[in-house]
């Protein structure tokens, strides 16, 4: 609550200092595209609508389809230089084969009607049975052990550890005669959320404070006694049988962890950013840093109480090589405040340019599965050289194709006072990233890490902002809706989309 006062005190700052300059478009000035990126951007108001296809190693591989209204004026406006659209109506629906789904709505207004503040709301409703827990304490840096063996032998790849879960063993207390461990670090999320934030520039732009307020509802379920396939630790054959106790569900008849039963989340949330990134989606050049707070307390009308702090920092250069060769890198850290924070709190790290999950998968360390590593305090780092290798143009699309190899890095501790170097745990990899029409970032990622190696494909990339927090699509569908309509029906049949 400390820090959410803290960042009020700056925002009355600001508005201070706000109100000694010129209010005018001034302050948009630092946002200023390239001029190679504005020549690229399309005038007008017109809709967008694509497939979404998208794999990651836990949730499996999705299928959806992603609509957008775009209101993007004309060059003649002065705030078309500045920013990526005016306003923006977007609805994302997908199905992955792990039986994960999820809705999203959302609108986006940046500088409304000219002025210094940045609307956004959001509604999402998603069910995940695919959701992975390995702990949530700094142990989890250790090697993996089964849940039904936490003191027993540690397993240095997951591939290793993927075969010994699956083995059927004799069940424990509670549960059935023989039972398997394979789906014991899983467990089912269902979410509805909605949220609604404000922005305001400070000054010359750079600086801005935001507020805003999320409730959620939230519920959990494990797999205790659900059929799967096991391996006879005798013949080796495949067999169905049933789920053993799930690790989270132990730790939670153990009084280790809570929030397993869900419930209503009441969050306010409050950020100071500092950005100069010169186009959002794909930047060639800036800065963006933010420290950002969410607060919870049964005072707001939540059934949880906790603070998390998250302070992150971002830097692009565009170094002169080829034709757009840019370094990006990442530095950022967060802590978790209250005893009695939910688990689910530990999965991510709240920012106000989209949520990032917590160590490990596709935004962190792309070399270990999703929330590999889960404790209080946490610190990560990524390095990105996104190498442009070819631009081309056809059916009145443009799509550039660059090549980015990266480096990660990250621990997690109990104490923030703990963070140290000592227990990093790093992967790096290459990937692959196609920028359509500026502004959809589709990617192709390949992570390696001593325990894992794992293959992201979808949109966005690890320091931008993820689906479902913040989509930038392309217009394969204009506002000629017949026409865009005719090109999305070719290029599909045609095999070219992703």
């Amino acid at each position: 609550m400390k820090m959410s006062a803290l960042l009020l005190s700056l925002a009355i700052t600001g508005q201070v200092l706000a109100q000694t300059t010129d209010d005018s478009l001034a302050f948009m000035r630092s946002r200023r595209m390239s001029d190679a990126d504005l020549l690229k951007k399309r005038e007008g108001t017109f809709f967008t609508g694509i497939p979404d296809l998208s794999s990651d190693p836990v949730t499996g591989f999705g299928l959806g389809i992603r609509g957008n209204v775009y209101w993007n004026g004309t060059r003649t406006d002065p705030r078309f230089a500045y920013t990526p659209y005016l306003a923006k109506l977007k609805a994302n629906a997908a199905w992955y084969t792990s039986n994960a789904r999820e809705l999203v709505l959302s609108l986006d207004v940046p500088y409304y009607k000219g002025t210094r503040w940045r609307f956004k709301v959001d509604l999402k409703a998603q069910q995940n049975p695919a959701n992975l827990y390995f702990g949530l304490t700094e142990n989890t840096l250790g090697p993996l052990r089964l849940p039904s063996d936490p003191s027993g032998p540690g397993y240095a790849t997951y591939a290793a550890y993927d075969v010994v879960r699956s083995i059927v063993r004799p069940g424990g207390p509670g549960e059935a005669e023989f039972v398997t461990d394979a789906l014991s670090n899983r467990f089912r999320e269902t979410e509805y959320m909605f949220n609604l934030k404000a922005d305001y520039a400070l000054g010359s732009g750079r600086w801005r404070v935001m507020g805003g307020y999320e409730i959620q509802h939230l519920s959990y379920a494990t797999f205790e006694g659900a059929d799967t396939e096991g391996r006879d630790p005798v013949t080796g054959e495949e067999v169905t049988v049933p789920n053993g106790q799930s690790l989270l569900r132990r730790d939670f008849n153990q009084e280790l962890v809570s929030g397993v039963d869900g419930g209503r989340v009441s969050i306010v949330q409050t950020a100071l950013m500092y950005d100069t990134r010169d186009f959002e989606p794909d930047p060639t050049k800036g800065v963006y840093f933010e420290v950002a707070n969410e607060y919870s307390s049964p005072a707001i009308g939540s059934q949880f109480t906790f603070n998390k702090l998250f302070v992150q920092a971002r830097m692009y250069r565009n170094l002169t090589i080829g034709p757009r060769t840019v370094i990006a890198s990442r530095i950022g850290a967060g802590n978790i405040f209250g005893d009695e924070a939910p688990f689910f709190e530990f999965q991510d790290q709240w920012s106000p340019d989209g949520s990032i999950n917590s160590l490990g998968g596709k935004q962190s360390l792309r070399g270990h599965r999703a929330n590999r590593f889960l404790a209080r305090s946490l610190w990560f780092a990524n390095v990105e050289l996104r190498v442009r290798i070819a631009e081309v143009a056809f059916w009145k699309q443009r799509f550039g194709f660059s090549l980015a190899p990266f480096f990660d890095a990250g621990t997690v501790r109990d104490r923030w006072q703990d963070l140290d170097l000592a227990h990093t745990r790093t992967s790096y990899g290459a990937g692959m990233r196609i920028a359509w029409n500026q502004s959809t970032i589709i990617f192709l990622d390949y992570g390696v890490s001593p325990e894992d190696q794992l293959l992201f494909f979808g949109s966005g990339r690890c320091f931008e902002v993820f689906i479902p927090d913040g989509s930038h699509v392309p217009a394969i569908l204009t506002s000629d809706f017949e026409h865009g309509f005719r090109q999305l029906t070719e290029a599909t049949v045609l095999g070219r989309f992703h």
